[in-house]
């Protein structure tokens, strides 16, 4: 699957030094002019990203910004888990690009593509410093997604941010099997931690959402395993819940997941290669059955709830007409 691939030409002049090597992972430093990014591209429910990171060490066996490492260079998949690009820019900018999203209204959206709570940021605290410039900027939409606990170092910060900002901590978690997960998730904390870090963050005054997403054919998309999340969370204090069922973006996030499911799940490989014979969404008739199946569940047990879709379409902003090659 490994291609020799060169870097796009907007990060040649880019690329700082080797700043750690452990445990098989390297750390490089990746200049950049600013951390807060405008959105570009297919409509979302925010405006603006902030990507802390490029690679994740976490290294979800779905995760569809696998084949964004292309553009560093990198054409074996493996490599977005063990190059891992710090990046590295002025405060100054970051503060003055916050007043610019905070006049558009538009959520700031943290950790879109890659987890900002990834170990490298206990080395490292990029997430920290983007959270110490929103903690200056008051009147912010902020939404931070992570499956780490490590989110729980910032507590009192987050919980500052949230008295003068509107602020959700999205939890990213998939299922209540933990064996399951150490399969799919390999190096993402165990389910029962990520609850417990909902229960902590909703008892410092933090809105938590669950995010369950994606939600896998033949492997978590059972309701009896969906009620059991959807309780758990529900109970650890998460106000909303968002799902979408898998969805295989590129070719090689679908070759790499397909992969995948034939080394480690081979009695449901059929499965998969009927409802993605390509890179894309599963059919329309799944989809909507997952959605319903998490609706009424979720409905059953007192959970606000909505699909992906549904929120881009309530909450996406108008696109800008300048696009952004920063990412």
């Amino acid at each position: 699957m490994a291609r020799t691939l060169p870097p796009a030409p907007g990060f040649l002049k880019r690329f700082g030094d080797v700043v750690d090597r452990r445990r098989g992972t390297e750390f490089q430093e990746l200049r950049s002019e600013n951390l807060l990014n405008r959105l570009t591209g297919a409509a979302m429910p925010f405006g603006w990203t902030v990507n802390p990171f490029r690679g994740c060490e976490v290294g979800c066996r779905y995760c569809y910004a696998r084949s964004t490492h292309e553009y560093l260079g990198h054409g074996d998949p493996d490599e977005f888990e063990d190059r891992i690009y710090v990046k590295q820019a002025a405060n100054r900018n970051l503060e003055k690009s916050l007043i610019r999203a905070r006049e558009t209204g538009q959520e700031i959206a943290i950790g879109t593509a890659t987890d900002p709570y990834q170990p490298a940021e206990g080395r490292f605290a990029v997430t920290r410093g983007v959270l110490e410039a929103m903690a200056r900027v008051p009147g912010l939409r902020i939404g931070l997604t992570t499956k780490s606990t490590s989110v729980l170092r910032d507590c009192d910060l987050l919980a500052s941010i949230a008295r003068a900002s509107d602020l959700w901590v999205n939890i990213s978690l998939i299922s209540l099997d933990a064996a399951l997960l150490r399969q799919i998730e390999p190096r993402a904390p165990r389910p029962d931690l990520r609850l417990d870090a909902m229960r902590t963050l909703a008892g410092d005054g933090i809105r938590v959402r669950l995010f369950l997403m994606p939600v896998l054919p033949l492997l978590t998309d059972g309701a009896a395993s969906l009620r059991e999340l959807l309780e758990g969370a529900r109970a650890a204090g998460a106000r909303e819940v968002i799902s979408q069922a898998l969805f295989l973006r590129t070719e090689m996030t679908w070759r790499f997941f397909l992969d995948f499911v034939e080394e480690e799940f081979p009695w449901a490989l059929l499965r998969y290669r009927a409802l993605y014979p390509a890179p894309g969404n599963a059919p329309r008739g799944y989809r909507e059955e997952i959605e319903r199946r998490v609706a009424r569940l979720a409905a059953e047990t007192g959970f606000p709830s909505r699909t992906r879709d549904e929120r881009v379409r309530a909450e996406a902003p108008a696109r800008p007409r300048q696009l952004s090659l920063e990412w």
